[in-house]
């Protein structure tokens, strides 16, 4: 890796433990180069402004997110075992990766058309991955579904309800029963057999 490279890499990794701290809003350039001990025009020789830092922070946490979501599903046999793998490691590794939960879940940053782009991106990228799953399972008889974007769709945004109180409560326990219970309803359904 070039020494251009290595900076660019060091100011994003010092961005994101800011931005995990305080926030987008009261993240400045001045505390980024501060806190690498550099003056804030080396950050600008990098980065044009505090936004094109702040995606460079959320494209690196949503490659991390995606490869520990495929190496999950790789690793799974049955597309049983790939939703549970999915749902699980989504969510364990989404609680880490606060910048991501933030530019998705904040309206702060909702100004910026680059992350709305991503969190559309991001939707998309989650349903295509769970739709894949759940057709590899109709396929091979394991799950009866007419429709599966409908489906995909419909445990992304179930998914999404079990975030603020994992993210604002930190009440992992309770989280975790909540997702245990939202995979019977996806495995057993509701209905007396």
């Amino acid at each position: 890796m070039t020494a251009r490279l290595e900076i660019r890499d060091q100011i994003i990794e010092t961005a994101s433990r800011i931005f995990s701290k305080y926030g987008f809003r009261k993240t400045t350039m001045d505390e980024i180069a501060r806190v690498m001990g550099k003056g804030k025009s080396s950050i600008y020789y990098y980065f044009k402004n505090k936004e094109e830092i702040y995606e460079a922070v959320i494209d690196r946490e949503t490659e991390i997110l995606r490869r520990e979501l495929v190496r999950a599903i790789s690793q799974a046999d049955s597309p049983q075992e790939k939703l549970r793998r999915f749902v699980e490691v989504r969510m364990r590794i989404f609680s880490k990766l606060s910048n991501v939960y933030n530019a998705i879940r904040t309206e702060v940053v909702a100004h910026l058309a680059s992350i709305e782009k991503f969190r559309q991106k991001y939707d998309r990228e989650e349903i295509h991955m769970l739709q894949d799953i759940l057709q590899e399972g109709v396929d091979k008889g394991v799950f009866r579904i007419e429709d599966t974007l409908l489906t995909a769709t419909a445990i992304v945004t179930a998914l999404k309800g079990l975030e603020v109180p994992l993210f604002w409560s930190g009440v992992r326990k309770d989280t975790e029963e909540r997702m245990n219970d939202l995979l019977n309803v996806l495995f057993y359904g509701i209905l007396n057999r």
